[in-house]
């Protein structure tokens, strides 16, 4: 008997990983595009009468459209297809997103309305796991976009395979994959015109960074930082187990006793549960600049309006 075609087996393969430990109901989070169709058609076959949840986040031109031909396609795959209205807000939200970013942009407010919606759905329907359909691809962009914007080992470490209740099955798996899995599957992805938009840095990586790269550097230069991105998020967690929660006011002293990196940690841990939203590596440099090199240097401002002075030996927040 013949099996099925390469592509496919692989994407099904990835998605049967997952689901082996899962034993209540799943979801695939679907957009329409190759990624998310072919994670779809995967989750149908290896195991019937899962849902498929399509965000229409409402941005664009004929966005329900989109929204409904995708649906429909999920439910021709035998899977029961929801469409989801996702509102995003005009004013960025304050809670911190999973790369460690300030919530900002278009595309910021956009993911975490589509995750706000996801959850809903998720605690309402008692979901055992969202799969979420980023791509080896994807995870090499975010590193790269992370290294370029100097952040540290945990934005380096790219995408969780696993975050709660979400579980992304295909960050071994390359976009091409995805794409001829979908041909195979006789299934039209739709092609989101954000994603030729070189106003965004992840589309520049994607059209002229990573080309280059594999041009200049050989193939496999995706994979091999898909890799990194691996490595660095177990280095990472380590390191995250080993810092200690600092007191409101904490004490130069012991901040300067802690190992470099674990001080760091604390610190960006520190400011961000006292501005309530994401902090950058240059206020973490500042900060620690007020431990490690004091030489009464002015405050160091946070976002939020808050100020770090470094007073008594201890740190203090003060709000303008």
């Amino acid at each position: 008997m013949t099996g099925p075609p390469a592509a496919t087996a692989a994407v099904r393969l990835a998605v049967r990983r997952v689901l082996l430990d899962l034993t209540g109901p799943v979801a695939a989070a679907v957009s329409g595009g190759a990624d998310s169709l072919a994670l779809a058609a995967a989750l149908a076959f290896e195991r019937p009468g899962s849902a498929a949840l399509v965000v229409d986040h409402g941005l664009q031109a004929g966005s329900a459209g989109v929204a409904a031909r995708a649906a429909d396609q999920c439910r021709g795959l035998g899977l029961a297809g929801q469409v989801l209205a996702a509102q995003v807000p005009a004013i960025p939200p304050v809670p911190l997103l999973e790369k460690g970013t300030a919530a900002g942009g278009p595309e910021a407010r956009a993911r975490a309305a589509r995750y706000a919606a996801l959850d809903e759905v998720a605690a309402r329907t008692g979901l055992a796991a969202v799969l979420l359909g980023h791509t080896l691809d994807d995870q090499a962009e975010t590193v790269l976009l992370g290294l370029v914007r100097g952040s540290g080992a945990r934005a380096l470490s790219g995408m969780a395979a696993e975050r709660g209740v979400y579980r992304r099955p295909l960050l071994g798996t390359d976009r091409a994959t995805t794409r001829v899995a979908c041909a195979e599957a006789g299934l039209e992805p739709w092609e989101d015109p954000h994603n030729a938009e070189r106003a965004y840095a992840r589309v520049r990586v994607r059209s002229a960074v990573l080309p280059v790269l594999e041009h200049e550097l050989g193939p496999g230069v995706a994979r091999a930082l898909a890799r990194s991105a691996r490595q660095l998020r177990e280095d990472a967690d380590a390191l995250d187990a080993l810092t200690p929660e600092l007191e409101v006011e904490p004490g130069c002293a012991e901040l300067a006793a802690l190992l470099p990196a674990v001080r760091a940690r604390a610190l960006k841990r520190w400011a961000e549960a006292q501005a309530g939203r994401a902090v950058t590596g240059a206020h973490v440099e500042a900060l620690r600049a007020l431990v490690e090199q004091w030489h009464g240097q002015r405050a160091v401002s946070l976002p939020g309006g808050l100020r770090v002075l470094r007073r008594g030996g201890r740190l203090a927040c003060r709000r303008d």
